[in-house]
């Protein structure tokens, strides 16, 4: 599961580009031995922009079909009394071998820290689950490094929030769950690489800090 990134949503936020991709990564983490597709849009316009993904793990164990199925749409909207500042509404939702893994909403506001070469963002969130009594707080950065003369991306995310501990339903716990990614540029569509997800409380019965690698493909139209 991934949670808010493009691979160039912090540049783009400032300017008139147009970026969607499809991309497929092998999962080499224990236990993990599947494919996932995700496949991201991110449009801005006069009054923002819209950025949303799809994520799907093809490991159902009976023909490794899908078995996991999960999206976020976000939607900037400028502030004209501040240009690196932005409004935000989000949404997650998706289901796991047919078990739902429940709404997510979050507001808050986008803050266009670097731009350029580097890019950083920050979003500060207000995150209610759905179903859920506690709502909590979300820190999302979102970072982009342009090498080689643009050949090589080093990209990805990271988000920090609050939640019930399901272990200690009276307590809270922080999760958090970054994705950096590095992509070459072997053509003018395709590039080849892979990302790292790290997670600490994110992975259901899991203990400490979980890694997960993987090799991708991208194909950008």
């Amino acid at each position: 599961m991934k949670f808010l990134y493009c691979c160039t949503l912090v540049g783009l936020l400032t300017t008139a580009a147009f970026a969607q991709n499809l991309q497929l990564h092998y999962d080499l983490g224990e236990d993990r031995e599947y494919v996932t597709s995700t496949l991201e849009m991110f449009k801005p316009d006069e009054y923002g922009a819209t950025f949303w993904f799809v994520d799907m793990d093809y490991d159902h164990e009976s023909n490794s079909s899908v078995s996991l199925a999960y999206w976020e749409i976000a939607r900037y909207i400028k502030l004209p009394f501040a240009p690196r500042l932005s409004a935000t509404v989000q949404y997650n939702d998706g289901t796991v071998y047919g078990y739902p893994l429940g709404p997510i909403w979050l507001f808050g506001g986008s803050a266009a820290v670097l731009s350029g070469p580097v890019s950083l963002s920050m979003d500060i969130l207000y995150r209610n689950v759905v179903g859920e009594a506690s709502d909590g707080l979300q820190v999302t950065f979102v970072f982009f490094r342009s090498l080689l003369n643009n050949k090589l991306h080093f990209t990805g995310f990271c988000d920090v929030w609050t939640q019930d501990d399901p272990a200690k339903p009276d307590e809270s716990q922080v999760v958090l769950l970054t994705e950096p990614q590095l992509w070459y540029n072997a053509g003018k569509h395709l590039a080849l690489g892979g990302e790292l997800e790290i997670s600490n409380n994110f992975l259901p019965g899991k203990d400490g800090v979980q890694i997960m690698p993987t090799l991708g493909v991208k194909w950008n139209f």
